[in-house]
């Protein structure tokens, strides 16, 4: 088992999702069990399905200095990053530290292709992008981290993660890393995913999607919705006289590594994931107060992750799913799912499960379909993606909060 480390600080954090801009909508939405997903609009031929959309995102302009990065994904994180005063809070960072010593490890999945997915539509009689889309760096999967240094001005170690739908979590266990070796003394993490074409013709063509609104953990669920969304956090060494902010405690990472799609029957890549988390954290499964579920309304995640929370953890645990507020972010869900770990916290703020109705009769009674209110010492957040890629991640208050 992996040995304890030394807490971080999340000195700032912030989300963008379907159900608003910042932290303030969300916690409105999760304390009123407000969905903010609708009918299928995005594109020229719509799925019959359900969408968590961002609002206005067709309307953002980036800075004039970094207009040549614009596409949906990075407008996305420009609009995050403007929220809840993050942008002050990594200028004050880059003062204190300087620019080299601020790391950026940023999640996604998709990044900007639904640009280059516009590019090809858009081909000259040769087959070349039009002048307006040769933009190499806008066309790769490191285009949104590229976007975000520029925009902060910090200059550390960056790197983007894309491990399907653990990607923005795992970024909170590389900037631990980081920082643990003295490679940087902070880390923004975060993530940013945009619905495009790849994604909902792509989830659809393995039959994954829903035609109503994802109804996760429900004994009549039908699959995911999909959304889109960004998320930040600023991670730092705890110091003395420090604001009194979550603490990020535990990781833990695993690969089983079973199939392309499906889960390991028997949930042991999650198991392991969460196993490591709490040790990391020097905690047992009976502190947790609140766990952030994965819960994508698919047949087999749900399943999966039931039975290991049912089998893990006491009736008392507090265990909800929040894609049915803004559907599955994909390479966002990590840290959007944070930031409602982190609100728990600071809030006492436990949110339900929106739209599930009947709860599958396989899963314990942690799974609670209500909000609730009380003390939340510890949250776990769970992220599970494609091929096996398992995240957990432990946070907790404050030792002087």
């Amino acid at each position: 088992m992996p040995s304890r480390i030394s807490p971080l600080h999340i000195s700032a954090y912030t989300a963008t999702s379907a159900v608003g801009v910042g932290k303030e909508a969300h916690a409105d939405a999760l304390a009123h069990s407000r969905s903010g997903l609708r009918a299928n609009d995005f594109g020229d031929a719509p799925l019959p399905t359900w969408i968590g959309r961002v609002d206005g995102l067709e309307d953002v302009r980036l800075p004039e200095s970094a207009a040549s990065w614009d596409c949906r994904n990075n407008r996305l994180a420009w609009l995050g990053l403007q929220a809840d005063g993050f942008l002050e809070a990594v200028a004050a960072a880059r003062k204190k530290y300087g620019a080299t010593r601020i790391a950026l490890v940023l999640g996604t999945s998709t990044a900007s292709i639904g640009e280059t997915e516009l590019a090809y539509t858009q081909l000259d009689a040769d087959g070349n992008f039009p002048p307006d889309q040769r933009r190499a760096a806008v066309h790769t999967p490191h285009s949104l981290a590229m976007f975000v240094q520029q925009v902060l001005g910090i200059d550390g170690p960056s790197e983007t993660i894309s491990t399907a739908c653990s990607s923005s979590a795992k970024v909170f266990a590389s900037a631990e890393r980081l920082i643990r070796l003295g490679l940087a003394d902070a880390a923004v993490v975060g993530g940013a995913d945009t619905l495009c074409g790849s994604v909902l013709f792509g989830f659809n063509s393995l039959e994954l999607v829903s035609t109503e609104p994802c109804r996760p953990f429900d004994a009549g669920r039908k699959g995911i919705s999909l959304g889109e969304a960004a998320g930040f956090a600023l991670v730092e060494r705890v110091q003395p006289g420090a604001p009194a902010t979550p603490l990020l405690l535990g990781y833990g990472e695993a690969s089983d590594a079973h199939h392309m799609s499906t889960p390991h029957p028997e949930g042991l890549g999650a198991e392991r994931a969460l196993d490591d988390a709490l040790a990391r954290a020097g905690l047992a499964a009976d502190a947790i107060d609140y766990i952030n579920m994965h819960g994508t309304a698919s047949q087999k995640n749900d399943e999966v992750e039931g039975a290991l929370v049912a089998r893990r953890f006491p009736a008392h645990t507090h265990a909800s799913s929040t894609k049915g507020f803004m559907g599955h972010t994909l390479g966002a869900a990590g840290i959007v799912e944070a930031v409602v770990c982190l609100l728990a916290i600071e809030r006492g703020l436990m949110p339900g499960t929106v739209n599930t109705r009947t709860l599958d009769e396989g899963f314990g009674p942690q799974l609670k379909l209500e909000p609730a209110t009380g003390e939340v010492r510890y949250a776990l957040s769970n992220s599970f993606g494609f091929g096996g890629n398992n995240c957990a991640l432990v946070f907790g208050k404050a030792v002087n909060a």
